[in-house]
């Protein structure tokens, strides 16, 4: 996706992912998605869920508008769909997240593995 696309995508559902795992590591993720263009987007790499929190989101408030917002995660995370996983469920997620778009298989992962 190049960057005038990227520019162009207002998220309609925000997930939270935490990989738990057996050493006791977690591993948190946020997933951004637009049903409307069929675009993805994902910030990944944090071990604590208070730093996930802080950080701040840039996101569009329309699709024309030309200036982006930052928003922390802490606003977000009120709307958003947190999901705990383990390892063979959250590679479950990432295949599906950058396989091509399907509708169908997002409601399914998402029915089966809401909290």
């Amino acid at each position: 996706m190049n960057r005038r696309q990227c520019n162009k995508i207002v998220p309609n559902i925000w997930i939270i992912a935490a990989k738990r795992s057996d050493t006791s590591d977690n591993y948190f993720a946020l997933y951004a998605i637009d049903w409307n263009r069929g675009a993805r987007l994902s910030w990944e790499g944090w071990k604590r869920y208070e730093d996930l929190l802080q950080f701040h989101v840039p996101i569009k408030q329309k699709v024309e508008g030309r200036a982006n917002s930052l928003q922390p995660v802490a606003k977000i995370a009120k709307k958003a769909l947190y999901l705990q996983l383990n390892e063979a469920q959250y590679e479950e997620l990432e295949q599906l997240f950058y396989q091509p778009f399907s509708r169908k298989r997002w409601r399914e992962f998402m029915k089966e593995h809401k909290c």
